[in-house]
């Protein structure tokens, strides 16, 4: 297990869903996005989607290949539970979208709240480099980070923060950026937390 797993696995064994910063309990913003899109994806990747109720949703809005990673094994079974009956719907896989050798090929790739925390330059253009082969010719990549004004770390790790131009300059040698967005969160205890959003299309 590697040390982000490590500590991403500790963190869900250990803290209620009240506990965590990054809880959403509407991922409205992300939702609107994807609705925007010229249509609706056949597959989709959410990337730390462990606790997220995304994948719920897309399969609502008609997308029928949902896949979920997460480095936490304890944070998807969390997914696994609140969707109940329709987990099984979703392919579930525990690992790094840095590093996996699994990733499946998919028209929208969504990521809110993990590219942050890479901090090292190879490991960005790593993930960069997944994204591009996972994303089909044509989809698309929505990618949520810590704003400028944002925190500087979050769960006790240090991130770092980016403008949209950055999220542009970070994929640019597959995607283009095509919409971008700016977003308040509130964490369960009511402090406040600036996102920034960039939607990417993949290059054909």
């Amino acid at each position: 297990m590697s040390d982000r797993s490590t500590h991403w696995e500790q963190v869900y064994a250990s803290k209620p869903d009240a506990a965590l910063s990054w809880l959403q309990g509407d991922p409205a913003l992300s939702l609107s996005l994807v609705d925007a899109l010229p249509s609706v994806p056949r597959s989709a990747l959410d990337v730390g989607g462990g606790q997220s109720r995304l994948a719920g949703d897309l399969l609502v809005r008609g997308v029928t290949e949902v896949t979920v990673i997460d480095l936490s094994a304890a944070a998807l079974q969390r997914a696994r539970e609140r969707l109940g009956d329709r987990a099984g719907l979703v392919r579930w896989l525990e690992g790094d979208a840095a590093t996996s050798v699994d990733l499946p090929k998919v028209d929208l790739w969504h990521d809110r709240a993990c590219f942050h925390f890479l901090t090292d330059a190879a490991d960005q253009r790593a993930y960069a480099q997944q994204a591009r082969e996972a994303v089909l010719p044509g989809g698309h990549a929505i990618i949520a980070a810590f704003a400028l004004d944002g925190p500087e770390r979050c769960s006790g790790l240090p991130i770092q923060r980016w403008s949209v131009d950055g999220l542009r300059h970070a994929f640019s040698e597959a995607f283009d950026l095509m919409n971008s967005a700016t977003e308040i969160h509130t964490t369960p205890w009511g402090a406040s937390q600036s996102f920034v959003y960039a939607v990417l299309r993949r290059r054909p």
